[in-house]
């Protein structure tokens, strides 16, 4: 193993909160920012559920970890740009609650866990607003919907709420060396799970049995929260894109489609994987298993700094409409084809997202009201920095809701033979995911998971 893949030691150290609070004030103050100003954000609320005594589930807001590495609740941060100080403020301790949930974090252990500068209670907030000798003169940086009632700024000459939340997003695009180590552990724990649900796929009843196994393998690794809601798709349901029930029996489906992934420390894996259950692909279900790890290969093979997204996206068009048209589903000129976006029928979303601390990631520019129904859904547009982390992830799938009206338009049905379309349809859909961190020269694939089939159908048959 390389020093690369070696993520433990990696995580060994602290997260660099210092080093992104940094990139964010250089941002501001490239943008025009006040270079003598603070920033400050608040970490999200603990609430109950409503009409209940029962904790909501608690997710930490990403902008908040971004600056502190800190996943407690009710806290808060500054970070005064001239100095380069960031003070995190935890919640004090309250007898009462003790009493039922024990001792929380003291000032002193967070001080020793955190890559900050100083840590206050968060009685302190305001009168730490307010003391500094400068601040009358400066700026305060914060994010207008993510301010509490009982925070005072008036210590401040000016308050920017504009700048922050950009200037965080554009930032978090490029992953430092411990953002790309998590990823790489959560891509680990996710890969034990995907081939633990192909090792129980032939035996399995329904979906949500194949959930639970997934779940399992993340859960006693310790990766208790998921990045996403699973998908677990068998046979048809394969071919609704964001299919969530995961509750129908399997019962003699060729297909199960699985977009599953933990996430640890806050960053998200996001994994997808089409196997057949029983560890044999009918000769339609293989023709477009091999068309999509075609097009996923060579778009990863064509990625490095620099490159065009968009691009890259209308390459896998191009594969898919090769293998198409190989397969008899479409017929006619392949430049045709593309030019009508026939191709959209079978391909409908993007070839993939940035990821990092959310599933789908900041800093990606889409341009949904784009008119062109190929890029309508790309998730990224623009050229590609070394450092950030994007899936790839092309699919076909056979989706009646979104075909049949290609089949009504004139334009589109010619390339479309409907006859051999027919024999297609209990495919449901396949789609493969990999999440692939972009170097200066190339790429490095940052998921194990397998997906060649002789190796997948091995997994399967024991």
């Amino acid at each position: 193993m390389g020093v690369a893949d070696n993520y433990d030691e990696v995580l060994k150290g602290k997260y660099p909160a210092k080093e992104h609070a940094k990139k964010v004030a250089e941002y501001i103050i490239a943008k025009g920012g006040d270079k003598t100003g603070t920033i400050y954000l608040e970490a999200q609320k603990s609430r109950l559920l409503e009409d209940n005594d029962e904790a909501a589930p608690f997710r930490q807001r990403r902008f908040f970890f971004y600056l502190s590495g800190c996943n407690l609740p009710d806290s808060y941060l500054t970070y005064n740009i001239p100095t380069s100080t960031l003070t995190l403020f935890i919640p004090p301790i309250e007898p009462d609650e003790v009493i039922w949930s024990g001792l929380p974090m003291s000032v002193s252990e967070a001080k020793e866990k955190y890559d900050v500068d100083d840590v206050k209670t968060t009685s302190d907030v305001n009168s730490h607003l307010a003391s500094s000798d400068t601040s009358s003169r400066t700026t305060i940086f914060a994010i207008s919907e993510q301010i509490s009632d009982h925070i005072t700024f008036l210590n401040f000459k000016d308050k920017e709420f504009k700048l922050l939340k950009p200037a965080m997003e554009t930032c978090r695009v490029i992953k430092t060396e411990y953002e790309i180590a998590l990823i790489r552990k959560a891509n680990e724990i996710s890969t034990v799970g995907h081939v633990n649900v192909m090792k129980a796929a032939a035996k399995a009843k329904s979906e949500a049995e194949l959930e639970g196994v997934f779940l399992k393998a993340c859960i006693e690794r310790n990766a208790k929260e998921q990045a996403y809601h699973s998908i677990v798709a068998a046979g048809e349901n394969g071919a609704t894109l964001h299919y969530v029930k995961n509750d129908a029996l399997i019962s003699g489906q060729n297909l199960l489609l699985l977009d599953a992934g933990c996430e640890v420390d806050c960053y998200a894996s996001d994994i997808t994987r089409t196997f057949p259950i029983s560890g044999e692909f009918t000769e339609e279900s293989k023709g477009i298993y091999d068309t999509v790890l075609e097009m996923q290969r060579q778009c990863i093979e064509a990625l490095k700094a620099g490159v065009l997204w968009d691009s890259v996206h209308e390459l896998a068009h191009k594969i898919a409409i090769d293998g198409l048209l190989k397969l008899g589903i479409l017929k006619g000129s392949a430049d045709e084809i593309l030019k009508a976006r026939t191709s959209v029928a079978f391909f409908p979303h993007g070839l993939g997202h940035y990821l990092g601390m959310d599933t789908h990631d900041t800093g990606g520019n889409p341009n949904y009201g784009d008119k062109d129904a190929m890029f309508r859904y790309l998730r990224v547009r623009g050229t590609l920095p070394a450092g950030s982390v994007i899936t790839v992830e092309p699919g076909i799938y056979f989706c009646r809701f979104i075909i049949e009206p290609y089949l009504k338009d004139p334009t589109q049905k010619q390339f479309i033979d409907e006859s051999v379309l027919e024999k297609f349809w209990s495919v449901g859909g396949v789609r493969i995911e990999d999440n692939i961190l972009i170097t200066e020269n190339g790429y490095e694939n940052l998921t194990p998971t397998p997906k060649e089939l002789d190796e997948v159908v091995k997994i399967i048959k024991g």
